[in-house]
């Protein structure tokens, strides 16, 4: 190794290599180290449950990626990732035998939600006409838009609550819980100000580039990014653990793609103690209990759309979800929780032996949750597909403490970054002009704990990287 770089990232989840590749391009040193013996955070993919069953550690479908500014001008699709995208991006059935699907026609999806058509299309149509535009302003940091009119008509919509955007413009339960099951990614109560946005901003997203899988699995993403990042003459150092800064080499700029606190613990004696202290009371999100299966045969969804759906969303009606988001919130585990599948098999059938299929799937938990919730999980599967159970030849289960040591990042199985209420999207992780500069001149936070936040889309790995290449080395960013 060599005895200097010009910058160091900690950590190779995307934002990591995102903000790893942005230095490079501008003929930086860069030195990649990860914990872990395999790169990626989040996108990660290894044989769980049986040999020859290929699971997704933690994401599993990319709305995002597909839509991202950072990973479009990487080139992502000429270095080896695939999108693979499902007849339906999503689907919610509900107990009487309906079922809201998400297409990526916003017409084929509004004519779909019959007496709420005309609505979706008021609600989401705009948006999806000028996403563009409205991506372009939601994935970065808080600025004055350059697009104000727009992010102002989408903001009073997105500040809203979900519970009220459903109620305002759906009449009919299917159209109120296919909102409710998109906005219930926020892990927010769904009364909450603000948790609508997250659930606009994926149906926009359907309409856009889809709810697709990466063929071979999520690691594919990490893995272009790395090859991408050795063709420019990077470095990515795995199984270090680092748990002082003076462990790494001599570097003009050290970039974190960790929690807040891992950075404040690594940097302790570099950064200010206000700062610290600060970083400290970073509020993190409810977790997740996560199963993965090996099956025998497709899920057996009683609605056939399911069983052509990428995604499904389980948890029944608006009131429902609400009541179960309500629920973790309050530190309760939900006897019916609020279910995400997803069926990656049924688009990539080299994920699996012929004939066989996997499941993936998690709920929202409280914080630190130690709470097994395969039966709940599976009760729910079963609500909707009856017969699932008998499909099962294997199963892998992760608590909120599994993946906590699976990524130090995801505290009490938090796989979002932090909560992202109001208040800490303002603040994340604190109140800065500059959210990935730290007081200390060469040190930035580069993870989802900055803006934008969750999600596989390196925005905030570029971000910080485009900060990083202005302040510490006078150049311009790569975008």
């Amino acid at each position: 190794m060599p005895s200097q770089y010009d910058a160091i990232v900690v950590g190779s989840g995307p934002n990591g290599l995102s903000a790893a590749v942005t230095l490079a391009e501008r003929g930086l040193s860069v030195l990649v180290v990860e914990a872990y013996d395999r790169i990626g955070g989040g996108t990660r993919s290894a044989e769980l449950t049986l040999p020859g069953f290929l699971h997704d550690v933690c994401s599993a479908i990319h709305p995002m990626a597909a839509l991202s500014p950072a990973f479009q001008h990487f080139g992502l699709e000429r270095r080896g990732v695939t999108w693979v995208h499902a007849p339906v991006a999503l689907s919610h059935p509900l107990d009487d035998g309906r079922v809201a699907l998400l297409r990526s026609s916003l017409e084929e999806t509004a004519e779909g939600l019959e007496a709420d058509a005309k609505a979706y299309r008021t609600l989401v149509g705009t948006f999806v006409e000028r996403a563009p535009l409205l991506f372009a302003e939601l994935l970065k940091p808080l600025r004055f838009p350059t697009h104000p009119f727009l992010l102002a008509r989408f903001g009073w919509r997105a500040l809203r609550s979900a519970r009220y955007i459903a109620r305002h413009y759906f009449t009919t339960a299917t159209a109120r819980a296919l909102l409710a099951g998109c906005a219930a990614h926020s892990f927010l109560p769904l009364d909450a100000a603000g948790s609508s946005a997250i659930g606009l901003t994926l149906l926009v997203a359907a309409h856009v580039k889809g709810w697709p899988c990466a063929k071979g699995g999520s690691a594919s993403i990490s893995l272009a990014l790395a090859n991408y990042l050795s063709s420019l003459g990077g470095t990515v150092e795995t199984n270090h653990l680092v748990s002082d800064w003076r462990e790494l080499p001599k570097s003009r700029a050290l970039l974190f793609d960790t929690s807040p606190r891992t950075m404040a613990r690594i940097c302790r004696d570099r950064l200010p103690t206000g700062y610290v202290e600060q970083l400290e009371r970073f509020r993190s999100a409810p977790g997740v209990f996560k199963l993965d299966w090996a099956l025998s045969r497709p899920i057996p969804w009683r609605n056939r759309e399911c069983g052509e759906s990428g995604t499904v969303h389980l948890g029944g009606t608006l009131e429902e979800i609400a009541q179960s988001e309500l629920e973790v919130s309050q530190g309760v585990h939900p006897t019916r929780p609020y279910v995400l599948v997803a069926q990656q098999s049924l688009l990539d059938p080299s994920r699996v032996p012929p004939g066989k299929h996997t499941g993936w799937a998690y709920c929202h938990v409280p914080n630190g949750s130690t709470v097994d919730m395969t039966s709940a999980i599976e009760r729910q599967v079963e609500r909707f597909a009856p017969g699932f159970r008998d499909c099962i030849l294997a199963r892998h289960t992760m608590t909120t403490a599994d993946l906590f040591r699976y990524n130090p990042n995801y505290r009490g199985g938090d796989i979002t970054g932090g909560a992202s209420d109001i208040g800490q999207i303002l603040m994340r992780p604190t109140l800065r002009w500059s959210p990935y500069a730290t007081p200390t001149p060469g040190i930035y936070l580069c993870s989802s704990s900055t803006p934008p936040g969750g999600g596989v889309h390196g925005m905030c790995g570029y971000h910080a990287a485009a900060l990083a290449l202005r302040r510490t080395f006078g150049l311009t960013v790569a975008i």
